[in-house]
């Protein structure tokens, strides 16, 4: 008998769908006790997008993105076989995001879940939705990372305020078609005591919503800035260095690094860690902040034309929780 060929997974196309809001420094000047000059040099942002409207959540920007992607790709909606939805704002507590996504543009035939793993949730879908490719079972699958961060956040909290925006994209994972591209590897971690550090304090089942959880502001991101700043370098430089000895790459010889967009110093330090150029390094957060699961597949859809077939992509980031991991993939068209 002739040696089956692995299914490797690849990215077969990419969408982002952004609100049209725009909130801008200056704008967040006249909301808390700020400036444009301080949050560019603690952050670099300049700008991110707000959902705007009644009624709207985190599955319109996923919708979004798989309405533009399916049309894209010229995929009908009835093919895709699985969505799953990487995100810490999900539209409810249940059904699940990626459920009410699939009615939404027709995906009829799909199952779905969520993932929520906060800003390395697109990592983990990704590798998660690879495995269902992988064992042969399925052809068409889509990850989304998509967050409505503003439905979280403290408007009067100038430590959070400033970073987050709302935004997402999609994926079309499907079996590679040519041997040696696709997803590669992945590592992936967490470590359950860094949710001292980041967390959202009410709202779950340890502390129900109530009258005096919502008096209390307790239902919106807490985050102590400096030990995250510090597990955020640590684990994303160690994860992108051991992912690249894994797969005997250099940081001269990789194309793209594709980190998740929470802090301009946070991305020059793993950068620099994993002696990369800044040429390489892929960067939008002046645009968007941190839009926590859609940086990733947003910064894949905006550099989607400069990357060329067989390009060597490492995708890093990290989360609350605290997770973080990396993934190697070579580009496959």
């Amino acid at each position: 008998m002739k040696n089956m060929q692995k299914i490797t997974a690849a990215i077969t196309g990419v969408q982002a769908w952004l609100p049209e809001y725009i909130l801008s420094n200056k704008e967040l000047e006249t909301m808390v006790d700020t400036s444009d000059e301080w949050i560019r040099s603690r952050t670099g942002i300049l700008e991110r997008r707000i959902l705007k409207g009644e009624g709207k959540g985190t599955s319109d920007i996923g919708a979004g993105a798989v309405k533009g992607l399916l049309e894209k790709t010229g995929t009908a909606p009835e093919e895709i076989d699985l969505l799953i939805c990487a995100t810490c704002t999900p539209d409810m507590q249940f059904p699940a995001t990626a459920n009410i996504i699939s009615d939404k543009v027709g995906a009829v035939n799909a199952f779905g879940y969520d993932i929520n793993a906060a800003c390395s949730g697109f990592i983990y879908a990704l590798t998660t939705a690879a495995k269902f490719v992988e064992s042969g079972t399925h052809k068409k699958v889509i990850v989304v990372g998509a967050d409505k961060m503003s439905s979280i956040i403290d408007y009067t909290d100038r430590r959070t305020c400033v970073i987050f925006g709302d935004g997402g994209g999609a994926v079309l994972l499907e079996p590679c078609q040519e041997e040696g591209l696709g997803i590669q590897d992945a590592i992936l971690e967490s470590d359950g005591s860094g949710r001292a550090y980041l967390h959202q304090k009410a709202g779950g089942s340890v502390k129900p919503a109530s009258a005096e959880t919502v008096a209390a502001r307790e239902h919106y991101v807490f985050q102590d800035g400096r030990p995250v700043f510090k597990a955020a370098v640590k684990n994303m430089s160690s994860a992108v260095s051991r992912i690249l000895k894994r797969n005997d790459l250099t940081g001269e010889a990789l194309t793209w690094l594709i980190p998740h967009q929470a802090n301009l110093r946070i991305l020059d330090a793993v950068a620099s860690h994993a002696n990369i150029s800044k040429e390489k390094v892929v960067i939008n957060i002046q645009k968007y902040g941190n839009t926590t699961s859609g940086t990733i597949p947003i910064c894949l859809w905006e550099w989607e034309d400069r990357f060329n077939k067989g390009d060597d992509i490492i995708l890093t980031a990290f989360g609350g929780g605290f997770t973080w991991g990396a993934m190697y993939l070579k580009w496959a068209y």
